[in-house]
């Protein structure tokens, strides 16, 4: 695959009908202004287990799994990074418009297509926020040429979606999300958040209160 360097900030990567990386200017709509509905959304998932490294989480709803995309978002700092593993339909997407929101992003998640790379930012400060996108990645060479050791080194958060097909190259400071469908319910998804480093507990730590409390 030839591949150009990274999208600049206010760029997007994505692959064309060749399979070659481009980028273009990022436009879109703003998903903060949705941050208030997902907040004030009654919680009513099930938390079925938790551990100092480890939590799972039984969501009901599309809407719930955004609405605990959002609480997520809100913890968010530079350098985190979130690994977002599972099968087509999970909600992996759902939940990454959920984080966006709660960050404040002033562009909207979208369903990935051919887009690689995201780049989101917000009103509040100069922090940015990397949306990035793995299902068609075949190969980690294709990946490394991504620039994602940039990305990491940033002061970006990270979200990336099918984190597994590029598992060799993330950081070790990460909190990992796997999605699944749960058989008796087809609207529910379980989501089981495993924390690795020290940020990674933290995250998770901060957000298990968040539902606690």
């Amino acid at each position: 695959m030839n591949c150009s360097k990274r999208a600049a900030r206010g760029q997007e990567a994505f692959l064309d009908q060749h399979g070659r990386i481009r980028a273009r200017k990022v436009t879109g709509n703003c998903a903060h202004e949705r941050t208030e509905r997902y907040e004030s959304m009654p919680e009513t998932g099930i938390i079925s287990a938790m551990s100092e490294i480890s939590w799972t989480y039984t969501s009901r709803s599309l809407a719930q799994t955004e609405h605990i995309g959002v609480q997520l978002g809100t913890l968010l700092q530079s350098g985190d990074v979130l690994c977002l593993v599972g099968d087509l339909g999970t909600g992996k997407t759902a939940f990454a418009r959920g984080v966006a929101a709660g960050w404040r992003s002033t562009t909207a998640v979208t369903s990935p297509t051919f887009v690689l790379i995201h780049e989101h930012q917000r009103d509040a400060d100069a922090m940015r926020l990397q949306h990035i996108d793995a299902y068609r990645l075949e190969r980690l060479e294709d990946a490394a040429l991504l620039g994602l050791e940039d990305i990491f080194a940033s002061e970006s958060a990270v979200i990336i979606e099918w984190a597994d097909r590029i598992a060799p190259l993330l950081p070790e400071d990460r909190l990992w999300i796997e999605f699944a469908l749960v058989p008796e319910d087809e609207q529910a998804r379980q989501l089981t958040f495993s924390a690795h480093g020290l940020r990674g507990t933290a995250l998770l730590s901060a957000l298990r209160k968040a539902f606690s409390a």
